[in-house]
């Protein structure tokens, strides 16, 4: 696997980074992205946090790999929001929270993030979404259901991500009729998987003030090198093709992967697997590979 570092920019004009980023699709860092003169820079802190929200109850995500068969990870446990923010700043742990909505819960808390749309409004700025981790906590690899892309701002601490583009899917594992690969590209046996040796992405760490953005489609493997969150923030895709594969992802392809695992159990899973490390094995082919 060989990973390349993302160029950080700041200071970028909106038709500038369309012309160079948005359409040509290439990740970056923005450093400027969330303004320095927003609010959330010297209000927000775990303890503003469990003030204001603390005894609202969260679903607890943990390691992926126990639910490979899904194509969302379920929860692994509940507890109040001020309870999980105790245990990361104490510990080491696997925990997440995934889509967490607090800016749904507490809307005031919008008004404490000024952005600086380089999309020139393309930018879902209604719709954002934040991401609690604790020290090693990581997702496993994936790429974004609707096709969107992606621009996800560190706030506290420090992730790192690997970066790859959609046309590597089969190198990845990926399992059929989902959007995440059955290889954990950091912890599985390439003696097992031999797609990952011919893999070529990018690696972005990311800490508070900077943002990452992702193009539609990547595949992303985030890790937490720290306890902390981000916030992240979605635009539509540049094409109709892509819009309409999101679109049909989110209400074909999912709801029909559902149904097969529902009649099939463990068969439709082992078909799943079959499949995909026949794609890698032709996709390795192609590339010279065993």
């Amino acid at each position: 696997m060989k990973l390349k570092p993302v160029d950080s920019i700041s200071g970028v004009s909106p038709k500038d980074f369309i012309k160079q980023y948005l359409d040509n699709g290439h990740p970056v860092i923005i450093k400027d992205f969330i303004s320095k003169d927003s609010p959330c820079w010297s209000k927000w802190s775990y303890d503003y946090f469990k003030e204001i929200a603390g005894d609202e109850k969260v679903d607890v995500y943990g390691r992926e790999e126990e639910s490979q068969n899904h194509a969302a990870s379920p929860p692994v446990g509940q507890m109040t929001f001020g309870e999980y923010l105790d245990k990361i700043s104490a510990e080491p742990t696997e925990l997440r929270l995934f889509l967490f909505n607090l800016m749904k819960l507490r809307p005031e808390l919008k008004k404490d993030v000024i952005f600086n749309d380089v999309t020139g409004g393309k930018v879902l700025q209604w719709l954002p979404y934040m991401f609690f981790g604790g020290e090693g906590s990581a997702t496993r690899n994936h790429f974004d259901i609707d096709m969107s892309h992606v621009f996800i701002s560190q706030f506290q601490g420090a992730k790192r991500i690997w970066l790859f583009p959609n046309n590597q899917s089969d190198l990845m594992y990926k399992l059929p009729y989902n959007f995440h690969s059955i290889a954990n590209l950091k912890t599985s046996d390439v003696g097992d998987y031999p797609g990952l040796e011919f893999l070529d992405g990018y690696e972005a760490v990311i800490n508070p003030g900077e943002t990452l953005y992702m193009p539609a489609g990547w595949w992303h493997y985030i890790q937490y090198e720290t306890e902390g969150y981000s916030i992240s923030v979605r635009a539509l895709a540049n094409s109709v093709t892509e819009k309409l594969k999101g679109a049909r992802n989110l209400f074909i392809t999912r709801h029909f992967d559902d149904t097969m695992r529902k009649i099939f159990n463990e068969k439709w899973f082992n078909y799943k697997i079959e499949t995909a490390k026949k794609r890698a094995n032709r996709a390795m082919k192609r590339r010279g590979g065993r």
